[in-house]
């Protein structure tokens, strides 16, 4: 059973989500009937606003060199564009941290979940602006020359009909739009997060159609990084309490994620809960049994998975949880290329609020605890 999505409202709706620029937000992922003991992981110090977002999960600064009136400062190296993230400035939490610069849980939301970079998501399927849209992000990075990640999460059968249902009506509908996906990356470099669920969940779907959305999905691979050879193309792994790890790479295969024309890797435990340490593991592991070229590797997303998951399975906006690993492209683990919150911490999984909207009280739980 799949989660609820959080929703996210293009531009110009009634309700403003997670970004205005973004559509959608999505894919909680849980396998029932399995638990998890709950491993504690070091909450990160996170940076003021004003600090870069090259974060790392053991960040550390270098001491500001003194001025005097006969020595210029000298300037820091440049930091890689590989290594630094985007800050999206338009979203939920922005708008709240914004609207409430008295509430006394403002700057700690801020300071731990405001301004750390985290995926924008698009997720209504709108054919006719999805690359004004995503051009709108790309532009934004390369301006900063940061890297911008992405969730394309418009797939037909999108949650096999339950709460994160939608996408596109078919196929080659869908095709389309990532062809106008595609046309917005432009040329730098850009971490795309390809449909949560779409391989780990595929079970629910008749062999044929499987057949065919494994053929739709490895053609999007192919169309992101014809596009823009910077792209990192990343593929649903599910997580490390879904699918065994011989499974999970058998189902990736057939949706092109061991072929370096269609994927960079795989990703794992996107809007979960699963500790970074279960993850490296299984990730590895899918990794080796998936085989092709030796550069895959698998982003994590960390936003969440602070205290692990839940012993009992619960997967709707379960209590004692709380922010994980701040994003950054530099893990220091061989095969894990990033740590990325994918999933906004305080948005919510469908139980403190609607599914997607902003909720202060567990933003600010997740943040302190």
């Amino acid at each position: 059973m799949v989660a609820a999505a959080s929703v996210v409202v293009a531009v110009g709706t009634a309700t403003g989500m997670m970004t205005a620029l973004a559509d959608g937000h999505g894919a909680d992922e849980a396998r029932p009937g399995v638990t998890s003991s709950p491993r504690l992981e070091q909450l990160p110090v996170l940076p003021s606003a004003s600090a870069t977002n090259s974060l790392s999960p053991k960040p550390s600064y270098s001491k500001r060199p003194s001025l005097s009136p006969t020595r210029t400062e000298k300037k820091p190296e440049p930091t890689p564009a590989s290594a630094r993230l985007y800050l999206h400035p338009d979203s939920q939490v922005l708008d709240w941290v914004r609207a409430h610069p008295g509430d006394p849980r403002t700057p700690v939301i801020e300071s731990r979940i405001a301004d750390q970079p985290a995926a924008v998501w698009f997720a209504d399927f709108t054919p006719s602006t999805i690359a004004s849209r995503v051009r709108a992000v790309t532009s934004g990075a390369a301006a900063q020359g940061r890297v911008p990640v992405l969730v394309a999460y418009a797939i037909p059968d999108r949650d096999c009909g339950g709460a994160s249902q939608g996408g596109a009506p078919d196929l080659d509908a869908y095709d389309d739009w990532i062809d106008g996906f595609a046309a917005g990356l432009g040329s730098g470099e850009v971490v795309v997060v390809l449909e949560p669920d779409s391989v780990a969940q595929s079970d629910c779907l008749p062999g044929d159609q499987r057949a065919d959305r494994f053929a739709s999905l490895a053609r999007a691979g192919r169309v992101l990084k014809a596009a823009d050879p910077e792209a990192r193309v990343y593929y649903d792994a599910g997580h490390s309490s879904w699918n065994t790890p011989a499974k999970q790479a058998s189902l990736l295969k057939q949706a092109g994620a061991a072929s370096a024309a269609s994927s960079d890797g795989i990703f794992s435990n996107v809007s979960n809960f699963h500790t970074t340490s279960d993850e490296i593991t299984y990730d590895r592991e899918v990794l080796a049994a998936l085989g092709g070229p030796a550069g895959l590797g698998a982003v994590i997303d960390t936003s969440r998975n602070g205290n692990g998951a839940p012993a009992d399975g619960q997967w709707c906006d379960p209590a004692g949880r709380r922010i994980g690993r701040a994003p950054t492209l530099s893990t220091g683990e061989a095969r894990i290329d990033a740590y990325l919150w994918v999933k906004l911490p305080g948005e919510s999984d469908g139980c403190k609020g609607a599914a997607g909207t902003f909720s202060p009280s567990y933003a600010y739980a997740l943040a302190s605890s």
